[in-house]
């Protein structure tokens, strides 16, 4: 079990790193489409900020449906 744990963090890594990429990369030609072009490092950081507000409504979402299922096999 051990071995998977490092396999998971590698893959999560990769995954959000593709994301952000792609955020920052559709923000900056977002950018350049309607003449209000920002930097790459200024894309790059609005798309972190993205990410990691995307990944904590995940989490949120995660806990809240474990929570609610939860809850509900206690009352039965």
């Amino acid at each position: 079990m051990m071995d998977r744990t490092p396999t998971r963090l590698r893959r999560l890594i990769r995954s959000l790193t593709a994301w952000w990429l792609l955020l920052t990369t559709g923000l900056w030609l977002l950018g350049r489409a309607t003449d209000q072009s920002a930097s790459p490092t200024a894309c790059a950081a609005s798309a972190a900020f993205l990410l990691a507000v995307g990944e904590a409504g995940d989490w949120l979402r995660r806990r809240w449906h474990h929570f609610r299922t939860t809850r509900k096999m206690g009352r039965l």
